[in-house]
């Protein structure tokens, strides 16, 4: 199952690769980028487009990951309140099994 998953991986990367290839030999156009108070030099229209999304991937990465930290934290403070319960009702068991035998 896992060298289904690497090939279905390897297959994807390979035809998003080769899509970039083509749409970048096909929109050689040079293009300026204005960003508010800054003009960049003119670059082909592919490049503008394929850093847009090379961009868009690293920080959605990244925002997934602040996003995975902070759930894995609340995970951890839920698991300590969970077992601080859970001995706590295993106090209260063991005191009332203690008080009905005597």
């Amino acid at each position: 199952m896992k060298q289904l998953r690497t090939l279905v991986t390897v297959i994807v990367i390979l035809a998003m690769l080769a899509a970039s290839v083509l749409f970048a030999l096909q929109n050689g156009t040079p293009v300026p980028l204005d960003i508010l108070v800054y003009t960049f030099a003119p670059q082909s229209l592919a490049l503008w487009v394929l850093v847009a999304f090379a961009l868009g991937g690293v920080l959605g990465m990244i925002v997934s990951s602040v996003i995975l930290v902070r759930t894995r934290a609340s995970l951890s403070s839920c698991r300590k309140q969970l077992n601080r319960a859970l001995d706590e009702a295993s106090e209260l068991r063991g005191t009332a099994a203690a008080a009905e035998s005597a």
